[in-house]
C-alpha cells in the first residue's frame, strides 16, 4: 500500500475526505499497523465526481466480492451506495459515507484537524473523536485500541500543560 500516493491522488483531485482509520491512529501515535486506508467522504455531487475520476485509473473493485461480479466504478455507484471497501492497484481503500458514532463528512468536519503528511495537506479525525467512534463501534478490535488512544490523549495533554 502506497499511502503517500493515495493521499496525493485525492489531494490533486480536490476530493473532500477526512482520514479516519488506522492510518489516522498512526498519525496520532498509535502503534497498530493497518493494511488499508479509510476516509469519510463528502457526498455532494461535485465531490462524488472528483472521487470517481481520481480512482478510475486504479481499477477500483469491491474488496471481497467474487471475481467477475459486475461492478462499474463511477459517480452512479457512489451515489447508489454509502460505504465502499475497495481493492485498487494502489492497495485497499475504504470510502465511507458515514461511520458509526461519528456520522457523515459534515458531522465529522468540525472534529477533524488540518495537517500535512508526506508533504500532502489533509484532514484527519481528531484523537478525541477517534476514541468516541471506536467506543460507539464496539467491535473487539476497536475496544482493544481505546486504551492506547486514551493514553496518547493523556500524554498529549500533559505535554501541552
Amino acid at each position: 500500500m502506497d499511502f503517500a500516493r493515495v493521499l496525493r491522488v485525492f489531494h490533486e483531485a480536490g476530493a473532500r475526505v477526512i482520514l479516519v482509520g488506522g492510518v489516522a491512529g498512526r498519525l496520532h501515535g498509535a502503534a497498530r499497523l493497518t493494511d488499508d486506508i479509510d476516509f469519510v467522504y463528502d457526498r455532494d455531487d461535485d465531490n462524488l465526481r472528483r472521487l470517481a475520476e481520481a480512482l478510475a485509473p486504479f481499477a477500483p473493485y469491491l474488496r471481497g466480492a467474487p471475481p467477475g461480479l459486475p461492478f462499474e466504478w463511477g459517480v452512479r455507484a457512489l451515489r447508489a451506495g454509502l460505504n465502499f471497501t475497495l481493492q485498487t492497484s494502489l492497495g485497499p481503500i475504504d470510502l465511507l459515507g458515514e461511520i458509526t458514532g461519528g456520522g457523515d463528512y459534515a458531522a465529522l468536519l468540525p472534529h477533524s484537524l488540518e495537517g500535512t503528511v508526506f508533504g500532502v495537506p489533509l484532514r484527519v479525525l481528531s484523537l478525541e473523536r477517534r476514541i468516541a467512534v471506536k467506543r460507539a463501534a464496539g467491535r473487539p478490535k476497536d475496544l482493544e485500541a481505546i486504551a492506547e488512544l486514551e493514553l496518547l490523549a493523556e500524554e498529549r495533554d500533559q505535554q501541552a500543560s
